[in-house]
């Protein structure tokens, strides 16, 4: 009887183990599932349908990025790939013109839920934001003053202190010029813009930055005044950056820049602001 006795003991206790087993898995899948939920609910995607607002950040200057027109609204290759994006998710386009120095805090501080404005992708970015997959593929080119043309023939003609190179300050151009052209005297400027003109009045020797604007920038005042040498020397993929640990709005913008690649919405805007030109004569005047 007594063996029975311990048998039946055994069992008991085992049956309640297991039961112990069986509340706390329920317990660890309860807590799953409500951390599940809040972060849904904390996602920048959540705020934009309550809101019906999609705040986009940006610094209107970097052609034909985003730029401002004759009439004073925005327009630009970002532009309309924002309003596309607000027009995907069913709500209102805002845009939220930033200062560039201050524009990833901006974005830290909810002073906007997206940015996109040309921006590079480096590991040293990456460390504060989360990219989005690159929307498009740069490169640093180069402008060259008058009477330059055939004397440099890469940037590699530059690396010498003879030669003043200019570029915006805190852009990868500059950053560009630092590492790889490090011997030039280097002229930084707040504008891309005025860093061109610096070389376009043989201020400068040569100006280094993206090759959408130095396209741009031989269009409209570069010919017969420039060489141009419209090669890229490094490797630059332009990306929207979000703040980190939102997963649900990662996913949704990935998966909004694989449809719009492929349904040709991509080829119009990119058509509309690369390929053509036809919007230099919208552009407000610098």
């Amino acid at each position: 009887m007594r063996r029975n006795f311990n048998l039946i003991s055994i069992l008991a206790v085992f049956v309640l183990m297991l039961s112990f087993v069986g509340c706390g898995q329920q317990e660890t899948e309860k807590k799953d599932v409500n951390a599940q939920l809040q972060l849904a609910e904390s996602s920048t995607l959540e705020r934009i349908q309550k809101s019906g607002e999609l705040r986009v950040g940006f610094e209107s200057g970097y052609l034909p990025f985003e730029m401002t027109s004759k009439e004073g609204d925005f327009m630009g290759f970002d532009i309309d790939m924002a309003k596309e994006m607000a027009k995907a998710m069913g709500v209102k386009f805002v845009p939220v013109n930033t200062a560039w120095d201050g524009i990833i805090p901006a974005l830290l501080t909810n002073k906007f839920d997206i940015l996109i404005s040309g921006m590079t992708i480096t590991q040293e970015r990456n460390l504060a934001v989360n990219f989005v997959e690159p929307y498009i593929i740069v490169g640093q080119t180069i402008i060259l003053r008058k009477g330059l043309e055939g004397v440099i023939k890469s940037y590699k003609d530059l690396n010498d202190p003879k030669y003043t190179v200019t570029s915006k300050l805190g852009t990868t151009g500059e950053q560009a010029v630092k590492r790889m052209i490090p011997k030039a005297t280097y002229k930084s400027f707040e504008v891309e813009t005025e860093a061109a003109m610096e070389t376009l009045t043989g201020k400068a020797d040569a100006t280094v930055y993206d090759l959408p604007f130095c396209v741009t920038f031989m269009a409209q005042q570069g010919k017969g005044n420039l060489t141009f040498l419209d090669t890229p020397f490094t490797f630059e993929p332009l990306a929207w950056a979000i703040k980190k640990g939102d997963p649900d709005f990662l996913n949704w913008l990935n998966n909004f820049l694989h449809q719009i690649k492929n349904d040709g919405r991509y080829d119009t805007i990119y058509n509309k602001w690369i390929t053509s030109q036809d919007w230099i004569n919208r552009m407000a005047e610098s």
